[in-house]
């Protein structure tokens, strides 16, 4: 099974072949481009919306965007991925839970 766009984005942990997702903030937000998220201050859902995505220039977008509104450090794709705890799309996950 191949997480939706909006199960990745706010999917909060895992248990073991189970996504958790945080069910309230994709009703939310879930329609909205990783720009969107990013504006609205969900860096982390934007992050993993840029990389669901797999789209260089809109993961650079955000990285870009990030960069500008963090004032503290230039991050990259690897420091973004440490940052937020993401290192890409999950295979073998079988069951979404949602929660909230």
């Amino acid at each position: 099974m191949t997480l939706s766009r909006e199960d990745f984005i706010f999917t909060i942990g895992y248990e073991g072949r189970t996504a958790i997702v945080d069910g309230k903030a994709k009703r939310e937000y879930g329609k909205l481009s990783t720009m969107e998220l990013a504006e609205k201050g969900l860096f982390r859902a934007a992050f993993c919306s840029a990389l669901y995505s797999g789209d260089p220039e809109e993961i650079q977008a955000f990285i870009d965007y990030y960069n500008r509104v963090n004032g503290v450090r230039e991050y990259t794709l690897e420091g973004c991925k440490r940052l937020f705890g993401v290192d890409g799309v999950p295979e073998g996950v079988e069951r979404v839970l949602e929660v909230r």
